[in-house]
Formats: structure tokens, sequence, C-alpha cells
């Protein structure tokens, strides 16, 4: 067999890419966390997208989810920043070259706790950047200690009780006047997906809440960000699928007239 047929087998897209090569590198994480869910859908849709790698600049803080950026386009380059600091990197990226996709990955730490000024700052400059929050419940990084968006009475074996109310990551965003704004589940990847390649051609500030369970310290039946609890509970308001931009097809037909009008996807329909 050579070459040639070898490579043939490849599916590739419209810039010539395979799935392969938006990849990053092994996840270090714990084997069934949603992050790694996560990584697999901004891949599945960055490539169904056609977006050139290279054309992709990554941010992320600090925690659990600061991992993510590495095991998705390692072919793009990204920031690590300080914690609760990365819409400041974003922000003056995003500033210099404002041709590039930005790809933004944080925790409920990260931008609900230390990072909540600045989370709400860069909503209102509407940076033409994808902000993904990986929301867990907890410090995964640090031993599971409650985060700002745990569930009021929340038990937990090695932190007692949760006494405080929840921060809500997607009304703080809609109160910010952030112009995309869903939430969605990492069990859920075929919406997951279809949420980020919609938020990746919006053109301005998308936020992204995604359920994340954290495997290690806050996946009990009970806890609003486990897998059992989001499997139960989710209710899609909308079967989501991503139709993408299209010029707007106009024809003119007088009465008593068919025309043939040929869509986007090669499909056709007859116009009485």
């Amino acid at each position: 067999m050579d070459d040639r047929t070898t490579s043939q087998r490849v599916q590739v897209n419209v810039v010539g890419l395979s799935k392969t090569d938006y990849r990053g590198n092994t996840t270090t994480l714990c084997q069934g966390c949603g992050h790694n869910s996560i990584s697999s859908q901004i891949i599945a849709a960055c490539y169904e997208l056609d977006i050139v790698p290279e054309n992709v600049i990554k941010f992320s803080g600090i925690g659990c989810s600061s991992k993510s950026p590495t095991y998705f386009l390692n072919r793009s380059f990204g920031f690590n920043g300080l914690h609760g600091r990365m819409p400041s990197l974003a922000t003056g990226a995003l500033f210099a070259d404002h041709t590039l996709h930005g790809i933004a990955v944080s925790g409920d730490g990260d931008s609900l706790s230390i990072g909540m000024g600045q989370f709400k700052h860069v909503i209102r400059r509407n940076l033409n950047l994808v902000y993904i929050i990986e929301n867990n419940g907890v410090y995964g990084l640090t031993k599971g200690q409650f985060s700002a968006t745990a569930d009021k009475g929340l038990q937990l074996k090695s932190q007692g009780t949760n006494p405080y109310m929840p921060i809500d990551i997607a009304w703080e965003a809609l109160v910010g006047n952030a112009t995309f704004v869903a939430r969605s589940f990492a069990g859920d990847p075929k919406q997951v997906k279809e949420l980020i390649k919609a938020a990746l051609s919006h053109g301005g500030i998308a936020v992204l809440d995604i359920i994340s369970p954290c495997v290690t310290f806050n996946n009990k039946d009970d806890s609003v960000q486990s897998y059992a609890w989001g499997k139960e509970h989710e209710v899609a308001l909308h079967e989501l699928a991503y139709v993408p931009p299209a010029e707007e097809i106009m024809v003119e037909y007088g009465e008593g007239e068919a025309k043939e009008v040929t869509m986007h996807d090669g499909s056709r329909v007859i116009l009485k």
C-alpha cells in the first residue's frame, strides 16, 4: 500500500486538515473529568468549522481548567495567566490582533471568585472571545473546597456543608450584557459541540457555562454538578444544531410561475 492510498483514507476538512491536526497533548486530568469531554468538543467544533489552528489563540487562568488548553489545538499559541487575570491577557492579545479567534477556558473559582471583576469587564468589552467556564462547584486542584457556584446545602465529606447561595454564571453574564450566553452539560457532548460552533461564529463575547463534573471531589448523585444529576435533570429548551451564516438567497418570480431555487446545502426547493 503506497502513501497516496493511505492518505486518501484520512478525512480532511476544507483547509486540508484532519481531526488529528486539532488535537493537543494527552490529558493528565482525572479519568472521567468533564473538562476532557469539553476539550474533545472544542477539537470537533474547530475541525468542522474549517478553522486554521494558527488563527486561534488560547487563554487560561489557574485551576484544573487551566490545563485544558494543553489538550486541544496544539498548533495554536496559548497564554496561561495568573489566577483570575486571564481576561486581561485576552484583552491585550485580541486588541493587538482582532483577526484571531480567542478561546478562553476558565473555572468557576478562577472567574467567579478572585476573577469576578475581570470576568465582568471583559464582557463589557465584547471581545471576539469564546469564554468557557468549566463549572464543577469545587476547587479540584486544591482538594475540593467549595467554589462560588457550589449549591447551598451541598455536603462533602472533607468540607462539611456549604452555607452560601451559589453565583449563577449565566445570570451574571446576562446582567453584564453579554451578547451570547448559553449553559450546557459536559455529559451532553452533542449539545456542547453545537454551542461551541455557534460561539466561535458569533463575532463577540460568547459566555458558555458548562457543568463539568469533578469525578474526584463533587460527583455525588445529589450534587447539581454531578453526572447523575445532570443526566436526570437536563432539559433541552431547544434541539440545537448549528446553522452556519450564509449569504441571503433572493429570487424573483411572477404570479403563476414556478421557480426552482438551490439552497446552500445543495438541496432544491420549488417556489410557486
